[in-house]
């Protein structure tokens, strides 16, 4: 008997200005203005995408002490940025990424409880942890906590949040106005809570919203993030891009799922991925090869040098080969807040295997640096990419992918337009929203569902 076909996920990553964004383009617009928003959300509720997903960024990048020209468009905050588009949309999922290593379980569960409202049910927290003194030094505590103490703080601040949200049980407002009752427990959003992070009391003053909780996303690829999604999220982002690493990623996370008593579908694999189409694949790859030129211009390659050298390379030709010298191994690194400084545990091996590259292939600095970056997921056809995307679905590769566009606001017209139809004709996504809820459209439970007695959903 042959297997099931999976519904794929879809979602759309604004894509704020980076490596992948191509801003110089003369069809790009601002990524800051509202209109850009608008335009890219309701590009992904026509195509009927799960959800709409934003970075965060809480201090722009710099290098040798300068912001980096490709941050420069600033960081609008989450909340303002969904809560606006909650407006223009109605089924369209919104998620936001809020740290918790420098926000308060209390103030961060009002606004997603909010947000949840006045949705009607859409929210989705990104919940990540802050890993600089960089990024801390504009907060009151400044500095930063070691990787296991980070992962603390998260699942506690995730804990707590959870009983904020469930301090409501979602019977409490009667608002009989013949008797002039408005709560049937005066005591409702009590809470207490005694823990190593955090100790707080109160009444949780945002009534029971209509998804209970927000659906919980996790970024992590460590084993720690492995295993604090394995136990507390609704869906993981994974970063692997072939076949084989996303299939062994997908195994392994939702191996872990059991220990909690959670089951295989209580947890989404979603890949962040970019795309080129093309009316050919042969037309594709050409045009794929002409954005990763653009996307590395020459200043932008001598900066992702200084990753490792950790050097001034200014005074280097981006088109010549690369530098003699060897990384400068200090504790101080030049590119403060890049998370790729993060990714070269070893410069000097790094240098090394680029330098043989680089002779191999007759490479300049700037050549290396397309060739060994992030290259598009998805390049072809919108034929050839539908059957690649749904491939690596069937194949437990990935429950769905989060699409980033190299293009703001219209980057992501052209694949609703093109490959969403063919993968309708698949079977294999929705032509219409189903329900109201973003849980509704990931098909996970409401967290009420385990309890009906206990709670009345909202």
């Amino acid at each position: 008997m042959s297997k099931p076909l999976k519904q794929i996920h879809l979602a759309a990553h604004f894509p704020g200005v980076n490596n992948t964004t191509v801003w110089s383009d003369p069809e790009a617009g601002s990524h800051i203005e509202f209109s850009s928003f608008a335009h890219f959300a309701r590009t992904a509720e026509r195509a009927k995408f799960d959800f709409l997903f934003l970075a965060e960024g809480l201090r722009l990048r710099e290098q040798g002490g300068k912001i980096y020209d490709l941050d420069v468009v600033g960081r609008p905050d989450t909340f303002t940025v969904l809560t606006a588009l909650a407006a223009v949309t109605e089924h369209l999922g919104l998620t936001g990424t809020i740290n918790s290593s420098f926000n308060e379980p209390y103030e961060v569960a009002r606004q997603f409880a909010s947000l949840d409202h006045l949705s009607g049910g859409r929210a989705a927290w990104n919940v990540v942890t802050s890993w600089d003194a960089f990024t801390g030094e504009n907060f009151r505590r400044g500095g930063f906590l070691a990787q296991e103490e980070r992962y603390s703080r998260a699942k506690e601040f995730l804990a707590t949040a959870n009983e904020l949200f469930d301090s409501w049980r979602g019977d409490e407002i009667v608002a009989d106005q013949g008797t002039g009752t408005f709560l049937r427990d005066a005591k409702a959003g009590a809470f207490v809570h005694k823990g190593q992070h955090f100790d707080i009391e109160g009444q949780f003053n945002v009534p029971r919203s209509p998804q209970g909780r927000p659906v919980i996303f996790q970024a992590g690829d460590s084993d720690e993030g492995r295993e604090f999604a394995a136990s507390d999220a609704d869906a993981i982002f994974s970063r692997y891009s072939t076949l084989k690493a996303g299939q062994e990623f997908y195994t392994d996370v939702k191996g872990r799922l059991a220990k909690y008593g959670r089951t295989h579908d209580q947890l989404l694999i979603l890949p962040a991925a970019t795309f080129v189409l093309g009316d050919t694949d042969a037309e594709a790859e050409e045009l794929a090869r002409e954005i990763r030129r653009q996307q590395v211009s020459g200043a932008t390659a001598i900066k992702h040098l200084e990753f490792v050298w950790n050097r001034d390379l200014s005074a280097y030709d981006p088109d010549g080969p690369l530098p003699d010298i060897d990384p400068d191994l200090g504790e101080h690194t030049i590119a403060r807040g890049r998370a790729q400084v993060r990714m070269y545990r070893d410069p000097l091996a790094i240098a090394r295997e680029w330098r043989e590259l680089a002779a191999a292939n007759k490479w300049s600095i700037r050549d290396l640096v397309i060739e060994t970056g992030n290259r598009q997921a998805f390049v072809g056809s919108p034929a050839t990419v539908a059957k690649t995307i749904n491939d690596f679905v069937q194949a437990d590769a990935s429950d769905g992918f989060i699409l980033v566009p190299h293009i703001t606001p219209g980057g992501l017209d052209v694949f609703a337009d093109t490959v969403v139809p063919l993968l309708q004709e698949r079977g294999v996504f929705r032509t219409e929203y189903e329900g109201t809820t973003l849980r509704d459209h990931l098909g996970l439970a409401h967290p009420d569902a385990d309890a009906p007695g206990e709670r009345a959903a909202s």
